[in-house]
């Protein structure tokens, strides 16, 4: 099972509900843990959850637009106030490095861990201890931007029980031998094939959390086998229209009609323009328009995320959103 939680889920500026990009992305039953994107904030958002900097394993930044990076030096710096002597790696494009090597220079940082930055440029796959292995994903923005594609590793091996009862294998060491061998000889001279005996993995999770992105169908290829898609929602469509393509943003409908035709089996929409609020009878830019576009096109479980919503991913792909 996999487990997130929206850090926050505005675009260009905070507003008094929602803070700017940031999301924590782990595997339930581990302390391990990854951050996609460090909006200024992002570590007094922390505050509020039960992620520890101590456990923070990677980060990973999708742009180096400030909604994304302006909460990176200060995180850094009070993860070294913690006493963290493990190294701490950044995955990045080129511009996010000289961004925080600047200000860990011009600011006196001092810093007890070594940093390592990974270019996402360069980078294919980076594997993240046991969990997962993670590749980045190429989009279209006014800078050079990427999604993340977390895919879970799945090594274990699980005896079939039911047949080891039904061909009368005794329980106790030979059990434990067919986990570690591939062929077993018994006193009597018979084997046993282990394979017979193991069922085969289940089938690995994987989620897909982009950065800003004008142009969904870059994913296609990423996205042919995952659970959920992570994407921002700048605009509704009609706002869209009159802002035009210069922001290199997406809308909700561009990015519902491409889950749908991607078979993607959850959306969750996330990076509102700050002009979205929550709706009541007066309000004009209201976040349901968001909701209201998306499901035009998407007819899978569909998901807008809000600051401190927590989701779960079961073993079976279905999402859940913890109250």
């Amino acid at each position: 099972m996999l487990e997130f939680t929206f850090l926050g889920t505005s675009s260009g500026i905070p507003t008094l509900q929602r803070n700017v990009s940031a999301l924590a992305i782990k595997r339930k039953g581990t302390k391990s843990w990854c951050l996609v994107d460090c909006g200024e904030g992002t570590q007094q958002q922390l505050l509020r959850t039960s992620y520890s900097l101590t456990h923070l394993d990677t980060i990973f930044i999708s742009h180096v637009h400030g909604d994304h990076c302006y909460g990176l030096p200060g995180l850094v710096a009070t993860t070294a106030m913690t006493g963290r002597t493990e190294p701490l790696r950044i995955v990045a494009p080129y511009g996010v490095k000289e961004f925080l090597l600047n200000a860990m220079k011009y600011t006196d940082m001092h810093i007890s861990y070594d940093v390592e930055f990974i270019s996402s440029e360069e980078s294919k796959n980076i594997l993240v201890d046991s969990n997962f292995e993670v590749t980045p994903c190429t989009l279209s923005h006014r800078v050079p931007s990427y999604g993340y594609q977390f895919k879970e590793i799945v090594n274990e091996a699980k005896l079939d029980v039911n047949k080891l009862i039904e061909d009368k294998i005794p329980q106790g060491p030979l059990w434990g031998r067919i986990v570690k061998e591939d062929i077993i000889k018994l006193e009597n001279g018979s084997e046993l094939k282990s394979s017979d005996y193991i069922l085969k993995p289940r089938k690995p999770l994987g989620v897909i959390v982009g950065g800003d992105n004008d142009t969904p169908e870059l994913l296609n290829e990423s996205a042919s086998n995952i659970e959920v898609l992570i994407h921002e929602a700048t605009y509704c469509q009609d706002v869209h229209l009159k802002v035009g393509p210069k922001s290199q943003h997406s809308d909700a409908a561009r990015v519902a009609k491409f889950a749908n035709s991607a078979k993607i089996k959850n959306l969750i929409l996330t990076h509102f323009s700050a002009r979205y609020h929550k709706s009541t009878n007066t309000t004009v830019n209201a976040i349901d328009n968001l909701e209201k576009d998306a499901k035009k096109h998407y007819h899978g479980p569909l998901f807008l995320a809000k600051d401190f919503d927590h989701f779960s991913l079961d073993n079976n792909g279905k999402l859940f959103l913890i109250e």
